[in-house]
């Protein structure tokens, strides 16, 4: 197909054929993923497929005592190569959400890392936490642009939102696992499901509710704000601001909850979000919230995530620290 594409062939001759991993990822039997048949899977149709493969089938057995088989996924999205990570995602869910699995927190830290195109490094208003629409449609294909394969960007993203969709059921009791760290790639992911009925937010709101952990409970209040600038619910955008106003909030919440209001807005940031921002976001607790995805995608060399945000959301007179590498600049 890749090739096909690059000759010059219209993008719309192959959709919902044998190439498009939207249908393919929609074509899996429930007992194929349920039952781990990765023989099932047409792994082969897309670049490095068999390497993804062999990635799952080593995270499921868990038998060796290195992490071997984690960071396939996230490498190959990190490179560019999104279409056969997205076959791996139903069968990293299933990993996660067994709790015989000894690798199942490096499962989950994978599922969600097609679901995201060119967000690394990405951290203003207009472009954190943005979905490019539903991602379902040819003409989307201009707006997420091609792979380093040549494979549309979009198909990739679309299919793996709609795997964590189907699967949010498995994901969603992830959020109350003992391991904050779980539970925190669990909020991730959920972010990043097709949610028009406002199921998965209400599902971070209630977790809310009861998490203790600071950081977990910043990635909830950061997921809301995702899955709202989705699908916008204006009484959400006004309870993440009464969040960063209340002062009995944990300092993480507050700027979880700025950041999640500034992206859910148009309005100028008032007075006391600049003052609370830049009193709380101190260089520990920056360093301290790249636990949390969002901000460790969206660091720079020199520049933790939390503060790359602070000053192009708050501060875009200042210059580029020094050292920036701009991780989509072209490079000579």
């Amino acid at each position: 197909m890749c090739k096909a594409l690059a000759d010059g062939v219209e993008l719309s001759s192959f959709a919902g054929g044998p190439f498009d991993v939207r249908a393919v990822v929609a074509g899996l039997r429930p007992g194929a993923k349920d039952g781990f048949l990765l023989g099932e899977v047409p792994w082969e149709r897309f670049p490095q497929g068999d390497r993804v493969r062999e990635a799952v089938h080593l995270l499921h057995t868990g038998d060796s005592p290195v992490r071997t088989g984690a960071g396939v996924v996230s490498g190959m999205c990190a490179s560019d190569m999104r279409a056969a990570a997205v076959l791996a995602v139903p069968f990293l869910i299933r990993i996660a959400a067994d709790t015989r699995r000894p690798r199942r927190a490096d499962a989950l830290a994978e599922v969600s890392c097609p679901a995201r195109a060119c967000h690394f490094g990405v951290a203003s208003r207009e472009e954190l936490l943005l979905h490019r629409g539903d991602a379902q449609c040819a003409d989307l294909y201009d707006d997420y642009g091609v792979e380093v394969t040549g494979y549309p960007a979009g198909w990739s993203v679309a299919a793996a939102r709609a795997a964590i969709t189907t699967d949010a059921a498995l994901l969603q009791p992830l959020l109350g696992d003992p391991d904050p760290a779980v539970r925190i790639s669990a909020a991730y992911a959920l972010a990043t499901a097709n949610d028009p009925d406002h199921t998965v937010r209400s599902a971070l709101r209630t977790r809310l509710c009861a998490e203790q952990d600071p950081i977990a409970r910043a990635a909830l209040v950061l997921a809301t704000a995702e899955a709202t600038r989705a699908h916008p619910h204006p009484p959400t955008t006004a309870w993440m601001r009464e969040r960063w106003v209340d002062r009995t909030q944990a300092p993480e919440i507050r700027l979880a909850a700025a950041i999640g209001w500034l992206c859910l807005t148009g309005e100028p940031a008032p007075d006391d979000l600049r003052a609370a921002v830049d009193d709380l976001a101190t260089a520990e607790r920056a360093h301290a919230m790249d636990a949390l995805p969002w901000m460790a995608a969206a660091g720079g060399s020199g520049e933790t995530g939390l503060r790359h945000c602070v000053r192009k959301m708050l501060h875009p007179e200042q210059p580029e620290p020094v050292g920036y590498d701009d991780p989509w600049a072209p490079h000579h």
